[in-house]
This record gives C-alpha cells, structure tokens and sequence, in this order.
C-alpha cells in the first residue's frame, strides 16, 4: 500500500504513479444513510404516479416486487454461471416492464427516476475531491472506476452533479464493458485503454475484496477506504425500516378477493396451482434472460418433470410476450443416467446416491439397474449393497460386463447431450427438485461440461453434501424445513403434489437406444417439446395451462399466487374431503432403475388408535393421512402437527 491514508495523499508529489483511479459509490461519492431498499421503493412509488398520469394503474408495491425479483434472478444468474460481467440497469428495467406487459418506451423515464432518487440520495466527497484535484494538476491523470449496474453516461451525470465537470479524465463502467473489478478484468481494460503499468496505477474504494485485495494481486497500488461503522448501520437500520413499512403496507393491500368455489381437480389446477406455476415460470424466464447474455446457454428441461414445466412456460412466454431467445431442449435424462455418468468418473457422488437408493438391495441388484440388463450374477454379488465395495466389485470380470453396457449407455447420453445442446459452455437444466441429485451427478459424470439446475425448490433432505449447491437454484424455495415466516415452503411437507402437477404419464429414462439416423432415444418415448402433451390426463397441469391462457400480465400473477399460497397451505396443512381428492397421487415411482412404487396415503392396517398414529409417522403426506384416519381427532391432532413443525424448525435454526 502506497500511503496509509487518504490524509497522506494531501502532501507531495506521488512517485511512481501516472495514473489514480477512484471507485464511485460510497468513495467518490457518499451515500446519505439510505438503504438501496428505500431508494427503490422511493422511485417506484414516483413510477407508479407517473403511470397511473398516463392511464395505467399498477400499485408501487408491485412495481416494487417486480424490480426486486429482476434483481435478485439476474445477479443469481450471473454469479452462478461464473460471476463474469455486469447486470445491467437498463436490462432489469425492461424485465420489470416486460413482466408487468409496460411499453419499453418508458425505461428511460424510469431510469430518469433513479437518477433522481440518487441525486438525492448521495453527497459529493470533499476530502477526496480536493487530493485527486491537487494531484490531476501535477499531471496524473484521474480516472472513475466503477463495478455498477449505471452506464457510463449516468456515472459521468452524478459524478459532474457532485462535483463539477473537470474533476475526472475517463469513467469506466463494469456495465458498459461487461467486466468487473472483483475478478480484476475491468482493472485490465483500464490499464490497457490508459496505457499504463499497473505498478503506477493507483486505486482508491470502499470495497476491500474489489478495490484492495484483487488489484493488489495484479500489482496495482491500492488504498482502502472503507465506509465508517456508524454509516454502516444507519444504512442497515434504514433498510430494516423501509421493509418493515413495507410490511405494514403489504398488510393493510392485502389481497382482499375470495378464491372461487372449486368443483374439481382441473379448477383446483386453474385457480390455485395455476398462479403459482405462473410466478414459477416468470422466475425461469427472469434467469435464463439474464443467462441469455452470454450468448453461450442452453435451458434444458429434464424428463420427466421439466416436460411439464416447459409446457407451461412456453405458453407464459408467448401469452406475455416475452423475449427470450436462449436455446431451448428436452432432455433425456434421470438421476439413473446421471448416476452413470458419475460412475465412470468413479465419483464419491455416485455412491452416496446409491447408497441411499439400494440400501435395502444387493450388488446384483444395484447393477441390473445401473447396466440396465438382468445379469447371472452370483456370490458376492448377492451380498447386501455396501457403497464402499462397489468399485471393486465393478472391477472383477463379471463386474466389467456389467461396466461396458453402463458406458455403452453414457456414450448414448453423451450424444444426446451433444444433439440437443452443442457445444454451448453453460448448460442450465431445468427439474422440480429438491434435492439436485441429477446435477451433482451428471456435474461429476460430464466435468469438461459447465452445468447448473434451477428448480422449483431446493431442499437438502438427505442430509448429503451441499457441495453442489451453489450451482442449485430454488427459484420459489430454498429451505431446508418448513418455516412458517415463508409460506412457500408449505410445499415442502408435501413435496410429491408438486412431482405429480409436472410429470407426464411416462416412466422414467431408463435406457437409452440409437436410431438408423443416429439420433438417440429412449423407454420414454418422444418427449420433444410439441410431440407431447404432459397435461393429458394431468388434470391439475389442465387448470395451470387454462390459468395461463387467461392472464394478463405479472402483476396479475403476483396478486393470484399471494392468494393462492393460502389455499395451497390451506389444503396441504389442513386438508378437507375436496382437498384429498385435489391433490391426491396414488402410487409414485421410485425411479433409479427399479419397478418398484411407494404410495403418498398408504393405508393403515393398524389394529387400535395408538399403532395407528404410529404409523402417520410413515406416510409421505401425514396431514392427508390424519384426514383420512381420524375424522374426528383432526381438530386436535392438526395443529399439534403444525406446532411441532414450526419448533422443529425454529430449534434448526437455533442450532
């Protein structure tokens, strides 16, 4: 570090350096004790007035969440997928108005708002002001360097509002340039633009890891400038503030509507889960917009639970006429054909999977599923699956039998893979959830492959390694138990209804053949989005896609699924006549390669009332079973479950 303080830098010439550059935003200029909560809330609310001037009425707090969720899913898209570049303002603007069906014409008014609300919201930095003035004039020139979703043009506005032209020489944005500072790229444009050496370039930001520590790794001279305590938390303390008004607000505009009367399965789909899957679908389209940018993606939907996600999805993006031009696919894939993956890798991965999967099973039985072939496999091979033999025993002669049909069969995927998506860098797999099983597999199976999975939810049930997460995205829930502070996670105590709304009436890929042609399929059949129609049969998916046809726009949306959540929790946590009959699913798959179906409600031949409540601890859906089994208890016996549920929850947390 060239000087130990900003102080130091007001004496004398500085040797060595040609260049200072300066970060932006909470260096250059400071911010007033203002949350970027209440900023945007502040300008939404002038949004909202500005539109309800024109004719539209759109309420601020929808504006608001629309903002939010454009945000929270680009910058997720972007860090998932490596971090590099920049989210843009003007492009969660134009997701916000495309969601809410707004004309594009209005972005720049509305980054005019912003720009307002900064002007307002920010305050010039004397001290440093008076150091960079003292030293341009030595002849060093002064440079703004700025990891931020503002363009160029915007930067320069606020940085000449603040403190008159003259000051700086150049401004370089991360969001024009599609580089930032934390990995050091944006700080290469610069030195190669200004044409200097990073040893006489000085830096100057708030930021310890982008302003301090990375360029100090390039050989940059840096000085930071950290943001004093007493500010840090009056910000802290203002965003506290602005969302609890916001709560206060929600509270009072709460949906006020009552849900229709629901006469049967496809109106329980229409009216209920038809919202909710709309929201789900917006978060998808938020994602993979952002994901788009990199003009190197592909969004592909797994069978079998992605088939009916995409048919929702597609039709949203149409109804709403949303841009989306990433490349879109089917995929022939489970966690068997990950699994296989993984397990020419010899991946630790494959055997927690299977370990869990078979631990009831033999070896014979683990590679009957995993070749996909019955095999004369005796001796050992009919001892109890233990994972931490199963490379040796897949390495004997009988074993390897066994191993050529299973890379016979990754081959075929890897085909597949190949036909479906090219040579794109990121994959995007699109499932239900929760756990993320077929990514971390298929990550571990295909490591020249970059893949990531959004879901519906994500959930770490099996109490296996989170490694994998940080590509896993639960785009409505990412929770580990039901927390009654999110009733989204509501869905979590009875996962299997949200399995069953997506999945067409097909098995599981288990197999994979080859054409003349040499395109690659599978026991599934045709699942190319068109060829099938997941909703056949599928009366629930039938109400979603009616919902769809009938929406107008995301703020619609966003009103129906607040509503809607309610009566999911509603019909899960308390379920009456019509309520098990709507969400009932019978016999479910257990998948992997195996025959074998478990039921959600099995029925209890429990003999007297305590084995009977024994056995509520065994249903997959204890409130349905409860429902079912004691009639008249269920008033007692229902919110004790809820209660243990939320102290259930509230103690993981405590721990």
């Amino acid at each position: 570090m060239l000087r130990q303080s900003l102080a130091h830098l007001l004496h004398g010439p500085l040797d060595g350096i040609d260049l200072i550059s300066t970060d932006v935003f909470d260096t250059l200029l400071l911010r007033q004790p203002r949350s970027q909560r209440s900023r945007v809330m502040q300008a939404e609310q002038r949004f909202a007035r500005l539109l309800r001037d024109e004719g539209t009425l759109i309420s601020a707090e929808h504006l608001f969440r629309t903002r939010q969720l454009a945000e929270r899913f680009a910058y997720r898209a972007l860090n998932v997928g490596g971090g590099a570049g920049e989210v843009r303002l003007v492009d969660i603007i134009q997701r916000q108005l495309a969601m809410l069906g707004l004309p594009e014409r209005l972005i720049e008014q509305r980054i005019s708002l912003e720009m307002a609300i900064e002007k307002i919201s920010l305050c010039a930095n004397e001290k440093l002001a008076k150091v960079l003035r003292l030293h341009r004039q030595t002849g060093i020139r002064i440079v703004a360097v700025s990891d931020t979703a503002l363009p160029r043009r915007q930067l320069v506005e606020l940085i000449n509002y603040f403190h008159g032209p003259g000051l700086i020489d150049n401004v370089y944005s991360s969001a024009d340039i599609g580089e930032s500072k934390r990995f050091g790229r944006l700080f290469s444009r610069v030195l190669e633009e200004e044409g200097v050496a990073a040893s006489r370039l000085l830096h100057l930001g708030d930021d310890f890891l982008a302003d301090c520590a990375v360029p100090r790794t390039m050989g940059i001279r840096a000085l930071h400038l950290p943001k004093g305590r007493l500010r840090r938390f009056a910000t802290r303390a203002d965003g506290a503030r602005a969302e609890a008004m916001r709560g206060v607000r929600k509270g009072v505009m709460r949906p006020s509507g009552r849900m229709p009367d629901l006469a049967d399965r496809a109106a329980f789909g229409r009216e209920v889960f038809g919202p909710i899957v709309a929201q789900f679908c917006l978060y998808i389209w938020l994602y993979a917009r952002e994901a788009e940018t990199q003009k190197n993606a592909a969004l592909l939907f797994c069978a079998r639970g992605g088939i009916g996600i995409r048919e929702a999805f597609e039709k949203l993006v149409a109804k709403l006429n949303l841009p989306l031009e990433i490349r879109r696919e089917n995929i022939l894939i489970s966690r068997l054909v990950a699994a296989r993956a993984a397990l020419m890798q010899q991946s630790p991965a494959v055997l927690d999977e299977l370990g869990r999967e078979f631990k009831k099973n033999t070896f014979a039985d683990v590679a009957n599923a995993l070749g996909g072939c019955t095999y004369e496999l005796s001796g050992p091979w009919q001892l109890p699956f233990d994972p931490s033999h199963f490379f040796a025993m897949i390495d004997t002669p009988e074993g390897r039998v066994v191993l050529d049909d299973i890379a016979r069969q990754n081959e075929l995927f890897e085909r597949h893979l190949q036909q479906i998506a090219g040579d794109v860098s990121r994959i995007i797999l699109c499932d239900t959830g929760l756990y993320g099983s077929t990514q971390r597999l298929v990550a571990a199976g295909l490591p020249e492959r970059a893949f990531e999975t959004i879901q519906f939810a994500r959930c770490n049930y099996k109490g296996l390694s989170e490694d994998h997460f940080p590509q896993v995205t639960g785009l409505v829930v990412e929770e580990d138990l039901y927390n009654p502070l999110r009733i989204e996670t509501v869905i979590l105590r009875y996962w299997q209804i949200i399995e069953s709304l997506f999945e067409p009436a097909i098995p599981s890929v288990r197999h994979l053949s080859e054409s003349g042609d040499g395109t690659v399929y599978s026991n599934a059949g045709k699942i190319a989005y068109g060829e099938i129609d997941p909703a056949d049969g599928n009366l629930l998916l039938a109400g979603v896609l009616q919902y769809i046809d009938r929406v107008g726009n995301g703020a619609e949306i966003m009103s129906d699924a607040d509503l809607a959540w309610g009566r999911v929790k509603q019909a899960i946590t308390n379920p009456r006549a019509f309520d098990m009959m709507a969400l009932g699913v019978g016999a479910r798959s257990v998948d992997f390669g195996r025959p074998e179906s478990v039921y959600v409600l099995k029925q209890s031949g429990a003999p007297d009332l305590a084995k009977k409540l024994t056995a509520v601890k065994s249903q997959l859906w204890r409130e349905g079973a409860i429902a079912r089994d004691f009639p008249f208890l269920k008033t007692a016996l229902l919110p004790a479950l809820e209660m243990a549920h939320i102290v259930r929850g509230v103690s993981a947390r405590l721990k």
